[in-house]
């Protein structure tokens, strides 16, 4: 087998087998020329006169018992038979679908003495073959050190997203906080500004009371800037600016939430605010086309890191925004199907659960979007495992959520799908 073949489901009908079997009524001498014609060879078969299954001679057993003392008298002349009935050793016997790794796993579990002895490999019904256990335990080794390669890249490509996340984090927390002071400031004048106006417009109106009859250069200023246009519509300009500020605030606390990377520790957190400054970060994703269902329950304050956190919402909503869109996408292709009956939806459910006598709070992330294919299901938790097209996705990102959620919170990462209907992840945190 190719060495750049090798891999954890690696098969031992793929490495070099033998072939050779006499039947057992045979006489032990007649091998001895067989194996000295074939010095590779790892042992016979031997088989009954139907051809049937019988039991297996090593190289090494055969010759440690014709050379041993009396080994030519006693064996010699006789059937091979009582040469193996003699020695007692029961051949290891696997099907040809039995992974390397499995093998090699059942041959070091044997006594020490039988540690080499070949092992033979059941190909179909009376078809064997022999493997050389040194073969086996090569593959093995190889395997091992591919292995080895793959989580030391694995491991590397794991903290190249970390410190890229965290020099994102940083680099979040500290464009947050340069925006955050101007923005107070606005803010803070604002609130100064609404007071400011609202005395003004109170002492035109006592002015218009005392002295309502204005002289004509006052009246014409007054029909230049149209006072009652004025009058109306500055506290909804005002209150405009106290909008978009507010909301501006609000962003910029989402991204200190969410740039909370590096905690050392964990504290207090509201899970719903985590969740609903994220959901404002993907606000420009939504597009306004995704309608975004929110059932929040009471649910307790936890302790955890809010900024990894975070970064799983993060993840679990981006992917949920990806299947709806691409379902958008196979709905518009689909002449047949009315768009407008369709509506991509992301549901947001909290809940306090009880499981296994433990306190959970409960978060459920659900699209209605293409779902997960079945045959993918199982490895979507898997390092570098990604549906998406090449540089659209890493294969690492669900991997880290389930390496926050279950390491660094001891809570759990669950998902069910139905393809073609709906994904539903469901992220379990302990009530401490």
């Amino acid at each position: 087998m190719d060495e750049d073949n090798l891999g954890l489901e690696s098969s031992i009908q793929g490495l070099p087998l033998y072939y050779f079997q006499i039947e057992s009524s045979h006489p032990a001498k007649s091998v001895a020329p067989i194996f000295e014609a074939n010095p590779l060879l790892p042992g016979v078969i031997l088989t009954g006169k139907q051809g049937e299954f019988v039991g297996m001679v090593s190289r090494r057993l055969f010759f440690e018992k014709m050379g041993g003392r009396y080994g030519l008298e006693m064996f010699a002349k006789r059937p091979i038979e009582i040469l193996y009935r003699f020695s007692q050793n029961i051949p290891l016997v696997v099907s040809c679908d039995t992974l390397i790794v499995q093998a090699a796993q059942q041959v070091l579990q044997r006594e020490s003495e039988l540690l080499y002895e070949p092992i033979i490999v059941e190909l179909g019904a009376q078809n064997y073959r022999i493997l050389d256990v040194h073969n086996l335990l090569v593959a093995h080794s190889k395997i091992h050190e591919l292995t080895c390669r793959l989580l030391k890249k694995q491991t590397q490509a794991k903290n190249m997203q970390t410190e890229k996340l965290v020099s994102l984090g940083k680099m979040m927390a500290g464009i947050a906080h340069e925006i955050r002071n101007p923005v107070n400031c606005i803010w803070n004048n604002l609130l100064f500004t609404t007071t400011q106006v609202e005395q003004m417009m109170q002492l035109i109106l006592a002015y218009e009371e005392s002295y309502p009859n204005v002289s004509p250069s006052v009246e014409a200023v007054k029909s230049q800037i149209d006072i009652d246009e004025l009058q109306s519509e500055l506290p909804e300009t005002i209150d405009a600016i106290k909008v978009a500020t507010e909301q501006l605030i609000n962003i910029i606390n989402s991204l200190r939430n969410f740039s909370y990377m590096d905690e050392t520790k964990k504290r207090p957190a509201d899970v719903h605010e985590c969740l609903d400054s994220t959901i404002l970060i993907l606000n420009s994703r939504l597009k306004n086309r995704i309608e975004v269902i929110k059932n929040y329950g009471k649910v307790a304050i936890i302790n955890c890191y809010s900024g990894q956190l975070s970064q799983v919402f993060m993840n679990l909503f981006s992917n949920a925004i990806d299947a709806l869109y691409e379902k958008v996408t196979l709905l518009e292709k689909d002449d047949r199907v009315n768009t407008d009956e369709w509506i991509p939806t992301l549901t947001i459910t909290t809940e306090e659960i009880k499981l296994h006598g433990v306190d959970w709070v409960s978060v459920k992330i659900i699209d209605n979007g293409v779902g997960i294919p079945q045959d993918v299901q199982n490895y979507i938790f898997e390092n570098f495992f990604t549906t998406k097209e090449v540089g659209k996705g890493t294969g690492i990102g669900l991997t880290i959520c389930h390496q926050i959620i279950t390491e660094k919170h001891n809570g759990k990462l669950s998902f069910k799908s139905m393809p073609g209907q709906q994904t539903e992840f469901e992220v379990l945190l302990p009530i401490v």
